[in-house]
């Protein structure tokens, strides 16, 4: 299951470790989360449900899902997407509710370590790195922290070449974005970078932001700052039909996460649902990886994604079917098929028309909603706003959310790509190092830029909706929570 060539990415694997599931050795490398030595050793199945007792495997590899939870080393509930191997590790799948064992001992979380800054970035993918770097250029000490271990966020895994203008990266490469971007975060000395470190919580105390950290699930840690940037990503979406919780099925990011980033195959015949620009982009990063890729299925009458990357997929070969969705998946502790069908006027199957895929993975590429949690616990009003994915915050045009001195960017304001995040975070950290009074007044002119940046970007067929979302938002329409 793991890739020693592909056409464009080179992986280099740690040393090799041994790692025990149910008491048998497994192979793994330094430097990949549990779940990923798993899937190449071609274990799927990581726990059970606490009430059916049904199989569930990985879906979102971004530890903000339950799917992956095991008992590692006899500590339960351990999200093994984001969690790294350890030579010996004992890992066990979880069944149900799980037990601390009586003779482990929590952490102690006296007397926390405190780091201090500026700013606190929440996030290091493009827009985190980004509003981290614009921060210290305009004068400010940054705290950067990720739960994951590794920088670069969604850009690790994606091999395709970026649009836009060569000050936005175009023709550059996700995976090259993300190294150039840590490059330059590495090179300042006024910013400090915590991964595997989660953010639990914020909370105000006096002129200062609080924010919660848990580094390594062992050592608490206190970081505090003036101001707040919130740059936590979206998670996918999950649609219903029967089965949907069998391993094999996974988030499209999932699959790009074990595949682009870890070098390992999520399985050998794909059905990809959705026909958005992830689930074509998807498609033809399979096909690079050697997996044969049955479909792409669209409920919608028409392809949702770019025209560039459906005419790349189909000339692979590949069928993209609109006007269809999956009904069901099926296989006993794993996905061994799909059954799809043709959806009528009113969106109802059609009977009759069903088609039976043998599969091993079924590729969710529905769609993602910001991961707001934070920003809902520290505060922040936040409303509904279809245009932008779901629940966000409200926000002025410089990023700052309701709650003076919290700023947003990047998919957690609304739901875009990769290029519009990377200039919200500019946005958000000069605006962060503005309204603290350390940044010159000259910097506005560097927002004001990005500013007219983002709206020509959103001017094309593809980013008008979200344009209107961001009206709604600043002109105070929408669904309160």
């Amino acid at each position: 299951m793991r890739l020693n060539e592909h056409p464009v990415l080179k992986f280099k694997r740690g040393r090799e470790v041994t790692i025990y599931f149910n008491g048998q050795p497994v192979k793994a490398y330094e430097g990949e989360p549990i779940a990923a030595a798993l899937h190449a050793a071609g274990i799927k199945v990581l726990n059970y449900s606490a009430n059916e007792k049904r199989p569930r495997g990985l879906f979102c590899a971004i530890g903000k899902c339950s799917s992956c939870l095991m008992i590692v080393n006899g500590i339960p509930n351990v999200r093994t997407c984001i969690t790294l191997v350890e030579d010996g590790m004992r890992i066990e799948p979880q069944r149900g509710k799980a037990k601390l064992p009586k003779e482990a001992k929590p952490p102690e979380f006296r007397d926390a370590k405190v780091v201090k800054a500026d700013i606190v970035v929440i996030g290091g993918g493009p827009a985190g790195l980004m509003a981290a770097i614009h921060a210290a250029d305009a004068g400010a000490s940054v705290v950067l922290l990720d739960e994951n271990p590794m920088l670069g966020g969604q850009l690790v895994k994606q091999t395709h070449k970026f649009f836009g203008k060569r000050e936005q990266f175009a023709g550059v490469r996700g995976v090259e974005i993300a190294k150039i971007l840590e490059k330059e975060v590495r090179k300042r000395d006024n910013i400090e970078v915590f991964l595997e470190t989660s953010a639990v919580g914020i909370f105000q105390e006096g002129d200062e932001k609080l924010v919660l950290g848990v580094r390594k699930n062992k050592e608490l840690i206190e970081f505090r700052g003036r101001a707040l940037i919130v740059a936590t990503g979206a998670m996918e979406k999950m649609i219903p039909f029967e089965n949907n919780d069998l391993p094999g099925i996974y988030g499209a990011g999932a699959i790009q996460t074990l595949m682009n980033t870890y070098g390992v195959k999520p399985g050998d015949r794909v059905l990809i649902v959705g026909a958005g620009n992830v689930g074509l982009i998807l498609a033809y990063q399979l096909v690079q990886a050697g997996v044969e890729v049955e479909a792409i299925v669209e409920a919608m009458p028409k392809v949702g994604g770019y025209f560039v990357h459906a005419a790349k997929v189909r000339r692979l070969g590949i069928p993209i079917l609109t006007r269809h969705t999956i009904l069901r998946a099926e296989g006993k502790e794993r996905v061994e098929r799909a059954v799809i069908a043709q959806l009528d006027e009113n969106w109802k199957p059609i009977p009759g028309t069903e088609k039976v895929f043998d599969v091993d993975v079924i590729a969710l590429a529905v769609g993602l909603r910001p991961s707001i949690e934070l920003l809902h616990q520290a505060g922040c009003q936040i409303r509904f706003v279809r245009e932008l994915g779901g629940h966000v915050a409200v926000r002025d045009e410089w990023m700052e959310t309701t709650v003076r001195g919290i700023f947003v960017a990047g998919d957690t304001a609304g739901i875009e790509e990769a290029t519009t995040a990377m200039l919200e975070g500019k946005i958000a950290g000069i605006a962060a190092a503005l309204r603290l009074g350390i940044a010159e007044e000259s910097w506005v002119k560097e927002i004001e830029r990005a500013q007219r940046d983002l709206e020509e970007f959103r001017s094309g067929p593809f980013g008008r909706h979200v344009a209107e979302g961001i009206r709604k938002l600043l002109a105070g329409v929408g669904e309160n929570v």
